[in-house]
């Protein structure tokens, strides 16, 4: 199988090839935020490395959220494209669960987390590929609590920058050995996306939106304005 995979979920831009289970192609852009621009040109250099064409890929796959909203609208509607146009598969994946591959293998929870402003976090926690705490949108404090009760004894965190809530965490966690990840341990690779996508269940391209974890602006006006919880259908189009 022939996977294409991209991440735009970040201000890190991220396109991997993966062919019959082993890693073609990978390559991050950090701190790159003019995704609607670079996306294209990445993928056409991913495709020329490997000699490949979009034809020949079998499916595509897309960090699908939570993260950026413009950053997830561009890597989901690029992808949302190709598998439409070219008949192929598309596949979403969770942002922390790719973030928390980066740490598997280590024999601890690991625990994937954006950063929400205001000591607020999107975060799951793993165990492998299995989460133990589901995707969702934490309060630190709410999260440390949640891990609090687990039995796992080693923690690693990792995708922010969590040096700043390091004692706050460890304080929270006393008991538990906590342990940062450094490096691009700390970034969402498409690499990832590509290698959790092998197995994941193909999505309709039609019905596919983001995962933002939280409701956008345009929710929260909907709701003040009619008094009625926003509901995606089938009609429902993001802007890029």
């Amino acid at each position: 199988m022939k996977i294409l995979s991209m991440s735009t979920a970040t201000s890190d831009l991220s396109v991997a090839i993966r062919q019959d289970g082993q890693l073609t192609f990978a390559k991050m852009e950090k701190n790159q935020r003019n995704h609607s621009v670079d996306l294209d040109p990445l993928i056409e250099e991913g495709l020329k490395e490997t000699g490949l064409t979009l034809k020949a890929i079998d499916r595509f796959a897309v960090a699908i959220g939570p993260g950026s909203y413009t950053g997830l609208r561009v890597g989901l509607t690029t992808a949302k494209m190709l598998a439409s146009i070219l008949g192929k598969d598309l596949v979403g994946v969770s942002t922390l669960k790719a973030l928390a591959l980066n740490c598997a293998g280590r024999n601890a929870l690991v625990v994937a987390a954006l950063d929400a402003r205001n000591q607020n976090f999107f975060a799951g926690a793993y165990r492998g590929q299995e989460a133990v705490i589901e995707d969702g949108h934490y309060a630190l404090g709410d999260l440390l609590d949640q891990i609090k009760a687990l039995p796992d004894q080693e923690v690693i965190f990792t995708g922010s920058d969590f040096t700043k809530y390091a004692d706050a965490i460890k304080e929270g966690l006393a008991g538990k050995q906590v342990t940062f990840a450094e490096g691009d341990d700390n970034l969402l690779q498409a690499g990832q996306v590509a290698l959790l996508a092998e197995k994941a269940a193909p999505i309709d391209p039609d019905q596919a939106v983001p995962n933002y974890l939280r409701r956008t602006q345009a929710e929260y006006d909907w709701q003040k304005k009619t008094g009625q919880a926003f509901e995606a259908d089938s009609a429902y189009v993001e802007e890029v």
